[in-house]
């Protein structure tokens, strides 16, 4: 199975081109988003939930359309040092929206999305009322290049949200994470961000 991944992988990643004619922000068709998917990054305007160990910090396995139109993610993230599988269901509300119950009330929008490389996710958290806004870059593949890095950046600053709000999630060569500022998040990787390849 690894192996198989690996090869789509490659694939993948030898056509790794943005398009922006190819960008759709409505209208979509979530039947095509169910597959494998990677976090790339995050970003949001409280940063201790999504640094390492933040109840916000997941790393994304897959989506799956299911045929009510929910969407289920299956997610890694941090437990005490331990990376744990969470599933998760969100219910459908209208094109490209979501809920769901998860450390608070949550709707979950769909930014925009290729399909094919990216998609992107915006995510309003509201617990004890207090209100936190995080978005969310997935890739087909491991890592993304620096035109997806960019777009990621703009829509950003669409939601009064600087570079410093944003962490790199995706591994880097060298083993250490960088935000996609260009500067090295010194809160580290989780061990999460890369076990999905290692899974049989």
């Amino acid at each position: 199975m690894a192996l198989f991944l690996l090869g789509l992988v490659l694939t993948i990643a030898s056509a790794q081109v943005f398009n922006p004619k190819e960008v759709v922000r409505k209208n979509y068709n979530m039947a095509r988003v169910s597959g494998v998917w990677f976090s790339i990054s995050m970003a949001s305007d409280n940063l201790t939930r999504i640094e390492e160990n933040g109840d916000l910090r997941v790393f994304v396995r897959s989506i799956e359309h299911l045929k009510n139109s929910s969407l289920k993610f299956n997610f890694h993230f941090m437990v005490q040092g331990e990376c744990v599988d969470v599933i998760m269901v969100c219910e459908k509300r209208k094109d490209g929206e979501y809920s769901v119950t998860y450390e608070g009330e949550n709707k979950v929008l769909v930014s925009e999305t290729d399909y094919r490389l990216y998609i992107t996710f915006y995510m309003q958290n509201i617990r004890n009322n207090t209100q936190t806004r995080v978005l969310a870059l997935y890739g087909r593949i491991p890592q993304l290049t620096s035109p997806f890095l960019e777009r990621f950046r703009k829509i950003c600053k669409r939601y009064g949200m600087s570079p410093e709000n944003i962490i790199y999630l995706a591994d880097q060569e060298t083993g250490s994470p960088f935000s996609s500022s260009g500067k090295q998040d010194p809160k580290g990787t989780s061990a999460c961000s890369d076990s999905f390849l290692g899974d049989d």
